[in-house]
Order: C-alpha cells, then structure tokens, then sequence
C-alpha cells in the first residue's frame, strides 16, 4: 500500500534514510533527526517544505519517496523533485518503487506539475534501468553543483 506519510512514520522513514545513506555509500552522512523531519513535512506553522509518501506491507515501512516542490523558469510552474526513493533489498524487484514512482506523477497530474526530476549515483545502474524502463531520460548535458559547509559559509560572507 502506498501511502502519503504521517507524523508517526517520522522514526521509521530516518530508519530506512539510514538504510539508504549506507547503500549509497555514506552510512555516516545522516544528520536529520525525527525533530527535523517533523518540521519539513509536518510544521507547527507554515506550510510544509517537503513531503513524503510510504510503501507499507504488512504494517512495516518497505519504501519511502520524499519530495519537493520545484519552479521552472522554463515553464514558469512548479514541478516535483524526488529527493530519495528507496526500497528495502527484499522488497526490490515486486513493484513497489514503481508503484511509489507512479503514485508521484499522480500528485504531478493532480496538481499540474509538467515536470518530475532527480538524480541518480552513475554507479546505481539497478536504479537507472527501472528509471529508464518508466520512460525516464537522461539529463546528460546537466551536472549537478552543491555548494556546503565552509564553501556555503564563505560565499555567503562575499555577500
């Protein structure tokens, strides 16, 4: 069943962003709390900054896809961008990432987005040919930048 995510899956996503920090290779990388996740998608006041939706079987987390909304100069409307995607090893291969990935173009539909985007490690061609057998193209003229820590800092002091 996929479902969009409530205030009390919060412990069981940071499980499975945990999950996917070490399959990506960067088990140590995970700095959100419960309290962080809370206030992203389920703020005392304002609105939410991301949002996410969980695959459960069973009454257990197996999956969770955790998005955001974006805005095309292009276009000139908001899109949706996937931020994580990610099923439990055996629960590959049944249909829930695909399922997960349709119930996002719902939303994309349901609220006119023309766009739903994310990256993908060059290594995780597993990922890359289910993205590519949804009909997923490659951004290959695209790189992505990220600017953190003491480079963050440093340029937002030129400011």
């Amino acid at each position: 069943m996929i479902r969009p995510a409530t205030p009390t899956d919060l412990p069981r996503i940071l499980d499975l962003v945990h999950e996917l920090a070490a399959y990506e290779r960067e088990p140590d990388a995970v700095t959100g709390t419960v309290d962080s996740y809370e206030q992203a998608l389920f703020p005392d006041n304002g609105n939410p900054v991301a949002w996410a939706h969980v695959a459960e079987q069973h009454g257990d987390l197996v999956g969770i896809a955790v998005w955001f909304r974006t805005f095309s100069t292009w276009t000139g409307r908001p899109g949706l961008w996937l931020e994580d995607l990610y099923v439990r090893p055996e629960h590959r291969g049944s249909g829930i990432g695909t399922a997960l990935m349709a119930t996002l173009a719902q939303v994309c539909r349901e609220h006119g987005y023309p766009r739903m985007e994310w990256t993908v490690l060059d290594w995780n061609t597993p990922a890359q040919d289910v993205y590519r057998h949804l009909g997923a193209q490659p951004m290959q003229d695209w790189t992505t930048q990220r600017l953190s820590g003491a480079a963050l800092h440093a340029l937002a002091e030129r400011g």
